[in-house]
């Protein structure tokens, strides 16, 4: 329509989003779906969170609060910071925004000019070149196949660094691929970009809390503290504190870009959700014991999928050492044709066959860069997962 802006007309709807509403909807129609494309962990949300929250509104603590969140969350931000990452902010270093997808749209749009440069390794989330182009920037993508682990290398980062770049996107352990980087392999990014300074760092910590077999995480800040005055350590509370509906994100670094997004988030949101910041707050300050027994859990959710995938002709896997997803390549079955004669020829068409044959609804790769695979969040019960693997085995069987 010619009145839309041309910003609008620059992005997409999110395709994770679109699969697990299309799933929706045919659950609402009475066919038998199982979703396997929201990254959204079945977990409840930690008693002491549920209390906090349902005690604020009690106490009444439904007002605005600062655009950038309340002191109180700010100050369980900070001491979050401190007691897992060894890092040191002060508040006005944080900034507390309406979910992490928000922190890094309002970091985008508070830096971003038109020409500017973006490096994002592929595959990647969704949301990253979609915010980027929003906000009048390109998108530069370094392709990280399952032949490297889905990891970009550090001569594939420097020859992507240009005078143009503001921003290298850095997510581990990853969305779509679980893949997670070592202490040696960060370091050896950092030492690529300690040689280019105008270049900005994003670490989307996001999936920080689901490792594996004893998987020991870092963040770039902290191993980098010379890097500090141009690192954005983003993290919130919807994957380790399965909160995804009450969209809590929280961002810290330099406190000009901090006082940018406070000004942005003013004119936006006003501020995140009061209720939900006091549930945030207790979330950090609780308990955390929790938290390994959830990555336990989605660990054997893994293996199960590794396991009983890894039987299909024509696909092949790559382990994950962390988030909740696998990314099969499925270019085994490219070419094959479906029992009423369809050319499988591309990963969506693939998508589009597991859930008109069998009711499984997947993501397609297309959707994160790199093709011909699937996305399948494991966020589901071990029974549902069993369920859908083998709807998938014998969707899969069925080409020719």
């Amino acid at each position: 329509m010619a009145f839309l802006s041309k910003a609008v007309g620059r992005i997409e709807p999110s395709p994770t989003v679109a699969v697990t509403t299309r799933a929706n909807e045919l659950k609402a129609e009475g066919r038998d779906v199982i979703g396997l494309g929201a990254g959204e962990p079945d977990f409840a949300v930690p008693e002491h969170a549920r209390e906090a929250a349902i005690q604020a509104v009690r106490d009444g603590k439904s007002k605005y609060t600062a655009p950038d969140g309340t002191p109180e969350l700010k100050d369980a931000v900070r001491a979050k910071f401190k007691r897992e990452n060894g890092l040191d902010f002060t508040r006005d270093e944080v900034t507390i925004n309406v979910g992490g997808k928000h922190s890094i749209f309002n970091a985008f749009m508070a830096t971003i000019d038109s020409g500017d440069e973006v490096i994002i390794p592929a595959p990647y989330w969704v949301s990253y070149p979609d915010v980027v182009q929003f906000a009048g920037g390109t998108p530069v993508f370094i392709r990280a196949g399952a032949e490297q682990g889905f990891k970009i290398t550090p001569a594939q980062l420097e020859a992507a660094i240009t005078p143009r770049t503001k921003w290298f996107v850095f997510n581990s352990p990853s969305n779509p691929t679980g893949a997670a980087y070592t202490r040696g392999e960060i370091e050896a990014l950092i030492a690529v970009l300690r040689r280019h300074p105008h270049v900005w760092i994003m670490a989307d910590d996001i999936y920080e809390h689901i490792t594996y077999e004893d998987f020991e995480f870092f963040t770039i800040a902290q191993l980098a503290p010379d890097l500090a005055g141009r690192t954005l350590t983003v993290n919130g509370a919807s994957k380790a504190y399965s909160m995804t509906g009450w969209r809590i994100g929280y961002a810290a670094g330099p406190r000009e870009l901090m006082r940018a997004i406070a000004k942005l988030q003013s004119q936006s949101t006003t501020n995140p959700c009061a209720i939900a910041q006091e549930a945030a707050r207790a979330a950090l300050e609780g308990p955390q014991d929790f938290l390994k027994d959830r990555a336990d859990a989605f660990q054997k959710r893994r293996d199960l999928v590794l396991d009983m995938l890894g039987e299909i002709d024509g696909l092949s896997l790559v382990k994950p050492m962390g988030a909740f997803y696998v990314y099969p390549d499925c270019s085994g079955l490219i070419g094959r044709r479906t029992p009423d004669g369809k050319t499988i020829e591309t990963d969506e068409d693939l998508a589009t066959y597991l859930l008109e044959a069998e009711g499984c609804a997947v993501v397609h790769g297309r959707a994160f860069g790199l093709s011909p695979a699937f996305r399948i969040s494991y966020a589901v019960s071990s029974d549902v997962l069993e369920e859908a693997c083998t709807r998938i085995q014998r969707a899969c069987a069925a080409l020719s």
